[in-house]
């Protein structure tokens, strides 16, 4: 494998976080080394696999290529006394993605704008010079070569190691991060292939829900995200629910997928001196949903904008590199420490207010609830004696 022991920025992760900023860069004339430790780029998923199409459409794919396995209309919500919710797409379609096909995608742009891509690359430390990241050190076939960059950027995922191999504080407090678990099941019976279906109480779901991603008329992802150090495991809630559910407990198991989710606990700060992290490594997820594809990208794009802007300048110092820091936070941060908020509402939440809830929103009000346009569910919260004490802590 031929590649060069020196670059302008080299990435750690190959997810859409590290493919985003690998294409940008390159498209910004940069050299780029894009490293992935797995043997197969986009597997294991650790992922419901829903994406907005228009966010699709953001990264240049129609929503017609062989990675969209479905496409859905609606939210089916469902509360814990089993009332429905429906909730409309009007504005945007969504996508049921192939997470395998999906990342391997984002990686074809990456490599065809000029970065140079390898899988069963695992960065094993940061290479320093005056306490200053100068480059990484990797384990490429079987060997350990080192390799230097004017920037690093760490798209590693949520167990990253390599920001704190360089020096910057990602460590997470516990009830910040979430427990998933999913199967992806075959032979099962839904009641409308384009519709996603959501599950909220508290005993079958401890501050989360249990969700149904079809990814066709009979096969989906069937999952769960829960608050960890609860009295049982993800995998154990999800079973038993699916006990209950005749129609999908009758499938098959084809995949089984799970990890850690981070819900909160933003970063403040993202860079050094050379250096900087994005995706789920930096904790960018929505801490309401859980979803990150389209956070982490974001976060890959900015990176790269500021990466290609500092290398030009001949400043990769933390000073310049802090603007990342900055443009991030204006753009999403403050978004999602919004709804960072609502989530700890949400968590002081019984199945008698949720039930209360049901009877009192529309899905389109839950749907902009959960991405931070909360206003109107706020006065709705207020007008009820039992959920007021809950609303004002919002306002």
């Amino acid at each position: 494998m031929l590649f060069k022991n020196e670059y302008d920025v080299v990435i750690a992760g190959a997810g859409p976080g590290g493919a985003a900023a690998a294409r940008k860069c390159a498209e910004g004339g940069l050299s780029v080394l894009l490293l992935e430790k797995r043997q197969e780029i986009g597997a294991p998923k650790r992922c419901g696999e829903g994406l907005g199409l228009s966010f699709v459409n953001h990264l240049g794919f129609k929503g017609n290529e062989g990675f969209v396995t479905n496409m859905v209309d609606n939210a089916c919500l469902v509360a814990p006394n089993g009332k429905e919710i429906m909730a409309e797409f009007p504005d945007d379609k969504g996508c049921i993605l192939e997470r395998k096909l999906f990342d391997k995608a984002l990686c074809y742009k990456a490599a065809e704008a000029g970065a140079k891509i390898i899988a069963k690359a695992k960065v094993i430390d940061v290479l320093k010079e005056n306490g200053k990241i100068t480059g990484i050190k990797a384990k490429i076939d079987g060997k350990t070569i080192e390799i230097k960059s004017k920037i690093v950027i760490a798209a590693d995922g949520v167990e990253s190691k390599i920001a704190r191999m360089a020096g910057l504080d990602t460590k997470n407090r516990a009830q910040d991060i979430d427990s998933g678990f999913q199967y992806e099941m075959a032979g099962i019976e839904l009641k409308d292939s384009n519709r996603i279906y959501l599950y909220f109480g508290n005993d079958i779901a401890p501050r989360g829900y249990i969700w149904i991603f079809p990814k066709g008329k009979t096969v989906a992802n069937v999952g769960i995200g829960i608050a960890g150090n609860r009295k049982k495991t993800a995998k154990e809630y999800l079973d038993e629910w699916i006990e209950t559910q005749p129609k999908i407990k009758k499938g098959s198991i084809i995949e089984v997928n799970s990890g850690g989710i981070p819900v909160g606990g933003l970063l403040k700060k993202m860079t050094l001196d050379n250096f900087m992290v994005v995706g789920d490594a930096a904790h960018q997820v929505n801490p309401l949903h859980g979803g990150g594809i389209d956070e982490a990208t974001v976060a890959g794009e900015i990176s790269a904008k500021i990466a290609i802007k500092a290398i030009k300048k001949g400043d990769t110092s933390d000073k310049t590199l802090k603007e990342y820091n900055d443009l991030w936070w204006k753009t999403r941060g403050k978004d999602l420490e919004k709804i960072e908020k609502y989530r700890n509402l949400v968590e002081k939440l019984t199945d008698e207010d949720m039930n209360i809830l049901a009877g009192a929103v529309s899905g389109t009000e839950l749907l902009d609830f959960a991405v931070g346009k909360g206003e109107t569910l706020v006065k709705i919260l207020m007008k009820n004696p039992k959920l007021f004490k809950l609303a004002r802590h919002l306002i």
